[in-house]
């Protein structure tokens, strides 16, 4: 397999590291190969491609999701640049609803990051110029779409960045609190 793939503190999100295959002109990295994925429990059928750049440093794109029937599973990776990537776990029932995780994605390192549908998803850049591409299985649907404060006291999520003033969509900036959010999941 040439994928090294490792449960997060939220065993459902996974680290990906695809295997590079480098000389002197430079690497050569399969991202996604479905059989691969699939060995590794990943069986989400991805049917879009997105693909979003930030201009500035702590650019912050998050707490997102979509409401069933358009949830969204995610594999995210990063080709230029830098980000901290966080999932929060919105699956009602789940031992581990309300919590997050986040890994760092780097283009040169070329991890990625599967986020399964029922969670909330969000990255910070740390680099400008950030790019950040990412596979969904399910299209958008304007009507399902919603977010959750990037900075809500309840979740505590450390962006790992003290006095953090990210730049924020008019979306996110008036995203709901999550005990005010009505989870569809």
């Amino acid at each position: 397999m040439a994928l090294d793939v490792s449960p997060l503190e939220i065993p459902d999100v996974k680290f990906i590291r695809p295997a590079r295959f480098g000389d002197d002109r430079g690497w050569f990295s399969v991202t996604y190969n479905v059989q691969d994925f699939a060995e590794a429990g990943i069986d989400a059928v991805f049917m879009q491609d997105n693909q979003s750049r930030s201009e500035g440093v702590h650019t912050l794109r998050g707490l997102h999701f979509q409401r069933p029937p358009f949830a969204q599973a995610k594999l995210v990776r990063v080709v230029a640049g830098r980000v901290i990537d966080v999932a929060v776990d919105a699956r009602k029932g789940s031992p581990t609803c309300g919590k997050w995780v986040k890994a760092e994605l780097t283009a040169k390192g070329g991890e990625q990051m599967y986020v399964p549908r029922g969670f909330l998803h969000g990255f910070l850049t740390l680099e400008p110029g950030t790019e950040v591409a990412y596979k969904v299985d399910a299209p958008y649907d304007q009507g399902s779409d919603g977010s959750v404060r990037w900075d809500d006291p309840d979740l505590g999520i450390d962006w790992g960045m003290a006095d953090l003033a990210p730049v924020l969509s008019d979306k996110d900036k008036t995203a709901t609190l999550w005990r005010d959010f009505d989870n569809p999941f």
